[in-house]
C-alpha cells in the first residue's frame, strides 16, 4: 500500500489584504500540511502546483519553503510536485533548484515510483498549446498508477467560460492506466469517479478569496488492492467570520453593528455583505467598528451600491457595456486591446482569475493571430465581438503576475508535442 498526501494551491508569498500577517499565514498552512505529513509517517507528499503565489517570490518565503523541505527531507517524506500557473516562469523552475538541492521531486512523463505506486506529472499548460499536447507517458511496472496536473477540468469545475481541459479526454488518451488524478488550481475540494479512476482537487490550504468559505484542508489518498481510496481532512487556519446582512425598511448602520457584533473577531478576518431595502450604510463607517473589536482587518461590501450608482447617472443599469463600448470605439484601439478589455469587463469567473485569462489570450494572439494587435483603421465602426451583448472571454488560472507579456512571447510551439516537452 502507498498512502499520500495530495495537497497544492498553498501560494506562499500572497500578501492578502497588504497584511504581512496574511502572508506568514499561507507559509504556516503549508508547514501544518508538512508537520501533519512527518507525524502520519506518510510515503510523500504530492503537491499540485501553485506552491508559490508569484513567479518571482521574496526571500523570505523562499527561505520559510526551504525550512518546509529540509524538514520533510529529513524525515524521510519525499515530496513530489508539478509547476502551477501562478509560479511558471520562461526559464527554469523553482521546483527545478529545490530538485536540484536533493529536496524535491518535479513530477513529469516518466514514472516516479513511491512504495507501489508510480507518479506521473503534467504542469501547466497555456492555452495557446494545449491542443498539440499528447498524453504520451513512459511505462512502468508498478502496480498502481497517479497523474497530478495542474488546470481547470471539466466535469469537476462548472463551466463559466474557464475550464481548460476534459479529464475524461486526457484519461482516455493516456498511454498508461491511471488510478487517480490528482489535480491542483480550483480551490474549493472537489471529486469525482470517471471509468474507474478517481479525479480530485484538493483544494487550497488557505483563503486566498472571502468566496472560499468552506475549511481548508487537503485530500490523504491510499492505493492498494488495484485502486485508489480518498479521504478528506482539514487543517486550523485563521478565522474568516462572515456576516450576511439582510437590512429591513428604516434599518440601518445600527443593525448592522449590533449583527457584526454577536460574533468573536479576534484576530479574525470579517467579511460583510449587506442587501435589503434599508438605509445607506458606509462601509469604512462598519470596517471601523470591526477594527476596535480586534479584527485583523474587516471588508465590508453593500450590495446594493452599484444599482444606486445607476440610477444617479444617465446611463441607465441595462446598458453601462453599450457605453463603454461607444467610448472604446471613440479610441482607436486594436482588435486585440478591444477583445482583452470585454474580457476583464465581461468575464463570469472569479476577479482574481481575470489577469491570466488575459495573458492567455496575450499568448494566442502572439502565435496565431499577430494582425490582431494592429491598430484599428476605422475607430468608429464596431467590432463583431463588440457587438455581441453576450460575449464569452477565455479566462484561465488566477492572479496577475509580472512580465506576463514578455512571457507570452516566449510561448508557441509547431507540429505536434509529447508531455515532456512541456514539462
Amino acid at each position: 500500500m502507498t498512502r499520500v498526501i495530495h495537497t497544492g494551491d498553498t501560494h506562499i508569498g500572497y500578501q492578502q489584504y497588504h497584511l504581512p500577517e496574511r502572508r506568514q499565514d499561507f507559509l504556516d498552512a503549508f508547514e501544518r500540511v508538512a508537520a501533519d505529513a512527518v507525524e502520519d509517517d506518510v510515503d510523500a507528499i504530492v503537491h499540485a502546483g501553485d506552491l508559490f503565489h508569484d513567479r518571482r517570490p521574496e526571500l523570505g518565503d523562499l527561505l520559510g519553503t526551504l525550512s518546509v523541505l529540509r524538514r520533510l527531507n529529513d524525515a524521510g517524506v519525499p515530496f513530489l510536485a508539478v509547476v502551477g500557473n501562478h509560479e511558471t516562469t520562461r526559464d527554469g523552475q523553482w521546483l527545478d533548484l529545490f530538485e536540484s538541492m536533493g529536496l524535491a521531486t518535479r513530477l513529469d512523463d516518466e514514472p516516479t515510483v513511491v512504495g507501489d505506486t508510480a507518479f506521473y506529472g503534467l504542469d501547466f499548460v497555456p492555452r495557446s498549446r494545449r491542443d498539440e499536447l499528447e498524453y504520451d507517458f513512459a511505462h512502468h511496472e508498478a502496480d498502481h498508477a497517479a497523474l497530478v496536473a495542474h488546470g481547470l477540468f471539466a466535469p469537476l469545475v462548472p463551466d463559466y467560460g474557464n475550464v481548460e481541459w476534459d479529464a475524461r479526454e486526457l484519461l482516455s488518451a493516456a498511454s498508461v492506466e491511471f488510478d487517480a488524478l490528482l489535480l491542483g488550481d480550483e480551490h474549493s475540494p472537489e471529486r469525482a469517479e470517471i471509468d474507474g479512476t478517481w479525479v480530485a482537487y484538493c483544494g487550497s490550504t488557505e483563503r486566498a478569496s472571502a468566496g472560499e468559505r468552506d475549511e481548508r484542508g487537503y485530500n490523504i489518498v491510499e492505493f492498494a488492492d488495484g485502486e485508489a481510496r480518498l479521504s478528506r481532512r482539514g487543517i486550523p487556519t485563521r478565522e474568516f467570520v462572515y456576516v450576511d446582512v439582510e437590512l429591513g425598511p428604516g434599518e440601518g448602520v445600527e443593525r448592522v453593528r449590533e449583527q457584526v457584533g454577536q460574533h468573536d473577531l479576534t484576530d479574525a478576518v470579517v467579511v460583510v455583505d449587506i442587501e435589503g431595502d434599508g438605509e445607506a450604510v458606509t462601509p469604512a463607517r462598519i470596517e471601523e467598528f470591526i477594527a476596535e473589536q480586534g479584527a485583523l482587518v474587516g471588508r465590508v461590501t453593500d450590495r446594493r451600491e452599484r444599482a444606486t450608482a445607476a440610477e444617479e447617472t444617465d446611463v441607465s443599469f441595462a446598458d453601462p457595456d453599450e457605453a463603454v463600448r461607444d467610448r472604446l470605439r471613440e479610441m482607436g484601439l486594436s482588435e486585440a486591446a478591444r477583445e482583452l478589455d470585454e474580457t476583464v469587463r465581461a468575464s463570469k469567473v472569479a476577479d482574481a482569475n481575470v489577469a491570466d485569462a488575459v495573458e492567455e489570450r496575450v499568448r494566442e494572439l502572439v502565435d496565431e493571430e499577430p494582425a490582431a494587435l494592429e491598430p484599428a483603421e476605422d475607430a468608429t465602426e464596431p467590432t463583431d465581438e463588440e457587438s455581441r451583448a453576450d460575449s464569452e472571454p477565455e479566462p484561465a488560472g488566477d492572479d496577475p503576475e509580472e512580465g506576463t507579456l514578455e512571457a507570452a512571447a516566449e510561448s508557441g510551439a509547431d507540429g505536434q508535442s509529447s508531455v515532456g516537452d512541456f514539462l
